[in-house]
């Protein structure tokens, strides 16, 4: 493997980290604030972060074309509304279930990626078929205890997972005709704009929770929002994309370890079984991707 490869996987893999401890912040901002106002203020904190990035990057990008412009306001608001609906199914979610647990069912959007690819014309292979599969076994495990009943919050952060995937497949077609730093400073704002609009009307936020949740608003909005996006768009310039799917469902790891590590979150045999079968199926449904383009 080249070294510019090996480079590329260490930065998505710093990504998958950032993101995976992200699960924490936004479980541990629950306890002072609204879902739909946290998510307000970090995707708008996100999008400040990648202001100045934009600007300093102007020399290196060429101008930009009144169709290339339309492409990006509209595919920004487009793209930024489907986040607001996966973000908020994700933060309302994770008033009710843990964070490792919310990691590892958001990481399925990998393995519904290619199958909602069928309304589009795109083939699922059978290891993607048989990583669904595997995928569903696990999520019975991790999910439904003794008694077949299913945490509320599980179901929300599956729904997630679907519109994830649909958010991926949006990116997949809009990002290559355009600047993605500035799609995705429009489709951050966007979605600040829904969650704010939506927290005003439907939440009774204060500034006493605000300012005590304000390091899980820093970190989600800075580093999970600004600086990972921004790693993972560096990452993927020389990644395969094969490598890069399988580095970033880590982030379910990541968010499984520091959950129990600062929240003391604990999984029991069932559960972690649940999570090692997710995690099989979750790189089962990208062996495929990954022996046809690595280098």
């Amino acid at each position: 493997m080249r070294a510019g490869t090996l480079k590329a996987d260490a930065v998505l893999l710093l990504a998958a980290a950032i993101w995976g401890a992200a699960f924490v912040a936004q479980r541990a901002a629950m306890q002072d604030m609204g879902p739909l106002g946290f998510n307000g203020i970090r995707f708008a904190l996100g999008a400040l972060v990648l202001l100045p990035i934009i600007w300093v990057r102007r020399p290196a990008v060429a101008s930009d074309s009144a169709r290339e412009r339309r492409l990006y306001w509209r595919g920004g608001l487009l793209a930024g509304s489907v986040l607001f609906v996966g973000a908020s199914l994700q933060q309302v979610g994770l008033v009710y279930t843990t964070a490792g647990k919310a990691g590892f069912i958001t990481g399925l959007y990998v393995i519904c990626v290619p199958i909602l690819g069928l309304a589009i014309g795109q083939r699922t292979p059978a290891l993607t078929w048989l990583g669904a599969g595997l995928a569903a076994v696990g999520l019975y495990l991790l999910s439904i205890s003794g008694r077949p009943t299913v945490n509320p919050g599980d179901v929300l952060v599956l729904a997630c997972a679907v519109v994830w995937a649909v958010h991926v497949l949006i990116i997949g077609r809009i990002s290559p005709r355009t600047d993605p730093l500035r799609l995705a400073a429009v489709q951050f704002t966007v979605t600040a704009l829904l969650s704010l609009g939506a927290a005003i009307c439907f939440e009774r936020n204060t500034l006493a929770g605000l300012s005590a949740a304000r390091w899980s608003i820093l970190y989600g909005g800075i580093c999970s929002v600004g600086i990972a996006y921004t790693l993972q768009v560096v990452g993927q310039r020389t990644a395969p994309p094969g490598h890069a799917a399988i580095l970033l469902s880590f982030e379910a790891v990541f968010a499984a370890l520091t959950g129990g590590w600062l929240l003391g979150e604990v999984l029991g045999r069932r559960e972690l079984l649940g999570c090692a079968v997710m995690l099989a199926g979750i790189l089962v449904s990208q062996l495929r991707r990954v022996s046809r383009r690595s280098p």
